[in-house]
């Protein structure tokens, strides 16, 4: 049987730059990525051969519609685009769904397909539930859907909140007033406000009242109607907090909480978050998404990280490894 041997025409000699980068580096990249693919161009005509030239072909369509839809493309999304080719996802429907414009023109657009999924998730639910390691954009995302809720009118508030544990230190502790104490716990959610409507915007929103930001106990006794709220960092809540953090929203609201089940430090490590699926999978409105080192937009040395720590987590169960198991103990 002979081998496959298929020819991508791409619509625009001027789309040829984009696919196969300065000097040909995508190529080359490409290249090494699909050794089993031979791959010949002429002109805007692509040739490939070889038991590879199947995947290569929809990764050399993919890239074409991004460019085509002015994406760019390049070295971290290109090596993206292939991994996600490999496990049969559509990296054109993941990187050209758009979020939000955010400041200076920026669009804010998934970079995975478990951060599409969690996109539509909050889209869709009153809670969503994101959960996965760090880099994985979960509070990232959750602010630019906020901002867009509030830029939309479908909200007339974002409520930013947070439990204040982090290594054992209590506000009670930490100098200044409450913005001071509380400034630092809420620091990341701060920077992906300032990402989505930059310094000034951020500051107005926040004078005004559109925006508060508040430590998670402050929460207490409140109903918070028609408002984004987020929960960042909810792995240091305790059970107790956690519920009473969900049963707070109101009508017209809805609610992301994240959260990373391999670093918990709330005291006695009993994570509001374990076994909460089990709890509340099944209740309508509510939605658990996970994210994986496969999702991890920051340097890739994190996903490395990430995945070095997943293993050592998978060859240690029942040992004495000091990776946190999802119920806040240790494996």
């Amino acid at each position: 049987m002979s081998e496959p041997s298929i020819t991508i025409r791409v619509p625009g000699n001027h789309l040829m730059g984009v696919l196969l980068g300065e000097h040909d580096r995508h190529l080359r990249r490409i290249e090494d990525a699909l050794p089993d693919a031979d791959i010949t161009v002429r002109g805007n005509e692509v040739l490939l051969s070889g038991p590879g030239a199947p995947v290569a072909a929809t990764l050399f369509e993919e890239l074409v519609v991004l460019a085509e839809r002015g994406q760019r493309v390049d070295e971290r999304t290109l090596d993206r685009t292939i991994d996600m080719v490999r496990a049969n996802e559509s990296p054109s429907d993941v990187f050209t769904h758009d979020i939000l414009r955010a400041d200076k023109g920026r669009l804010i657009r998934p970079k995975s397909a478990g951060q599409k999924a969690y996109v539509e998730s909050i889209e869709r639910n009153v809670i969503t539930f994101g959960i996965g390691p760090a880099g994985t954009g979960k509070s990232w995302l959750a602010v630019a859907m906020a901002v867009r809720a509030l830029q939309a009118g479908d909200v007339e508030r974002i409520v930013l909140t947070r439990p204040a544990v982090e290594a054992g230190e209590r506000l009670g502790f930490l100098p200044g007033d409450l913005m001071a104490k509380v400034d630092p716990y809420l620091r990341p959610l701060y920077d992906a406000l300032h990402d989505m409507v930059g310094n000034d915007g951020m500051e107005r929103l926040i004078d005004r009242g559109t925006v508060e930001v508040a430590p998670l106990a402050f929460m207490r006794s409140r109903t918070l109607n028609s408002a984004f709220i987020i929960l960042d960092e909810a792995q240091n809540t305790s059970p107790e907090q956690m519920k009473m953090f969900l049963t707070r929203i109101g009508f017209g609201s809805k609610a992301v909480v994240t959260g990373d089940v391999t670093q918990v430090d709330v005291q006695g490590g009993k994570s509001g978050l374990g076994g909460l699926e089990q709890v509340l999978g099944h209740v309508d409105g509510i939605a658990f998404t996970r994210l994986s080192g496969r999702d991890v937009v920051r340097h890739r040395i994190v996903q490395d990280i990430v995945d070095a720590y997943d293993k050592a987590s998978a060859n240690s169960a029942g040992g004495a490894a000091s990776v946190s198991s999802p119920d806040g103990g240790r494996l």
